[in-house]
């Protein structure tokens, strides 16, 4: 299999231009190049979280959960609270080396061990993600003008894939415009549904195992997107602070999602709402026209987050080494990722909830184990200089593969729970939830860290 030569982008090729596709694929970022300030991170981590599918894991935390409101709060705050922090964290190191969030899994992987992680990025951002973004716009622009399902569904993904065609520039100013406009509805609709919300309402029995299963949602919704978070911090001068981009990226995750989330487990202690989707549910809490701004705002929201879904998921791909000969080669990724996600979207309009709950769960599943494997690597090698070391096809990560699958493996065959699988634990303690993605963990990163010493002991 060829793979694709690293090297730096053409000084003044791109630049800050917005209207341009940007060129090559993923190449570090040239001094010349670079652009922009920290605290732009703020909303482009927070407009990709304002649309329905932040919301829905709040309803899935009441009604499927079986926690009551406070309860379910709680529980989302310790998700996004970890999601976010690992986000920070992540997103700290874009501007040092210029590349984006997979070629810096190098490190901890190697250049061939790295396929494993690339690939799963490229199927759940790209594919994933995509499709159940999708759904959520389709649906609330087929409540709002009741134009066909499909027909809704094609608009919303020519609007993503054209966003994420032309790349980063387009992608962050679309998510800085759109900002205001999703805050402001979204705050109003919030308002709306915690004054009709009954938040004392006894909860549905979930108890301990309710509890851990929403960390375990929230926290696979939010560091879902740790994956990502080099790729929007890369261009960003190497001169800021790194706590700062680290601040913006991070709060920008956590308020969003959990404003978001809250609204979602309020508006499922309403009862009654409108009926057909999700979306029409949601919204039928609210008076006419704030309804109809609201499932307006959620398509646009639906629209922020796969711009990211789709230009994230082309760089993954991207990392796979195949060689695509072609000045826009990461554009052309995008096209094929939105017509594939496009498809299963489509399969997908009958069927918005249960398969999502499951999406939630599998995502924290195997990010959870690679985040162990980066952040202990980047642990042992603190104060290195390891900038040359993400293109280097030598080294194969075994210590870092062998890591991330057998704490994968072994937290899932042990501990997953849900309707698609049920392991040996929660079967015989139902009470435990879904610990797969803490269990994945300290079981990667332990491994890791006895593992890695060798690789430590070799690097320069």
């Amino acid at each position: 299999m060829a793979v694709e030569p690293v090297a730096p982008a053409h000084p003044g090729e791109y630049g800050d231009r917005v209207v341009a596709v940007e060129p090559g694929g993923i190449e570090p970022v040239a001094a010349a190049g670079r652009h922009g300030k920290p605290h732009q991170l703020f909303w482009t981590w927070s407009s990709p979280n304002l649309e329905f599918a932040t919301i829905f894991v709040g309803v899935l935390a009441v009604s499927a959960f079986g926690l009551g409101f406070w309860q379910a709060l709680i529980a989302m705050l310790i998700g996004n609270g970890l999601g976010a922090l690992s986000h920070a964290v992540l997103s700290a190191r874009g501007p040092k080396y210029g590349v984006p969030q997979m070629v810096l899994s190098r490190l901890g992987f190697g250049f061939w061990g790295n396929l494993l992680p690339a690939a799963l990025m490229s199927v759940t951002a790209g594919i994933g993600w995509f499709a159940v973004n999708s759904v959520s716009g389709a649906f609330a622009l087929n409540t709002l003008t009741g134009l066909p399902a499909p027909a809704c569904l094609a608009i919303v993904v020519a609007l993503q894939i054209g966003i994420a065609f032309f790349g980063h520039n387009l992608v962050q100013a679309y998510e800085r415009y759109i900002f205001a406009v999703l805050a402001v509805v979204f705050l109003v609709g919030t308002v709306v549904i915690f004054a009709k919300a009954d938040a004392g309402a006894p909860s549905g029995g979930g108890g301990v195992g309710g509890f851990l299963l929403t960390v375990g949602a929230a926290f696979g919704y939010s560091a879902g997107w740790n994956p990502y978070a080099a790729d929007y911090t890369r261009y960003l001068p190497s001169s800021v602070s790194g706590r700062a981009v680290g601040w913006f990226a991070g709060l920008g995750l956590f308020v969003s999602c959990s404003v978001l989330m809250a609204a979602g487990a309020a508006s499922a202690t309403i009862g009654g709402g409108g009926g057909g989707s999700p979306t029409a549910a949601f919204t039928g809490h609210m008076p006419g026209w704030l309804a109809s701004v609201t499932l307006l705002a959620i398509t646009l929201g639906a629209v922020a987050a796969n711009a990211l879904n789709v230009y994230s998921g082309a760089l993954a791909f991207l990392c796979l080494g195949i060689r695509l000969p072609l000045a826009w080669r990461r554009a052309i990724v995008a096209l094929g990722f939105g017509a594939i996600g496009f498809v299963l979207a489509w399969l997908g309009l009958s069927d918005a909830g249960s398969a999502y709950e499951n999406f939630l769960l599998v995502i924290s599943y195997w990010i959870s184990p690679w985040l162990a494997v980066v952040f202990v690597d980047q642990f042992l090698h603190r104060g290195a200089d390891a900038g040359r070391l993400p293109p280097e096809k030598s080294r194969r990560g075994w210590a870092g593969v062998v890591s991330f699958a057998f704490g994968a493996v072994a937290s899932i065959a042990l501990f997953a729970n849900q309707s698609l699988y049920t392991a040996p634990v929660p079967k015989a303690v139902p009470a435990i939830g879904d610990i797969t993605f803490f269990v994945g963990f300290v079981v990667a990163g332990g491994l890791y860290a006895l593992l890695g010493r060798e690789v430590r002991q070799r690097r320069p």
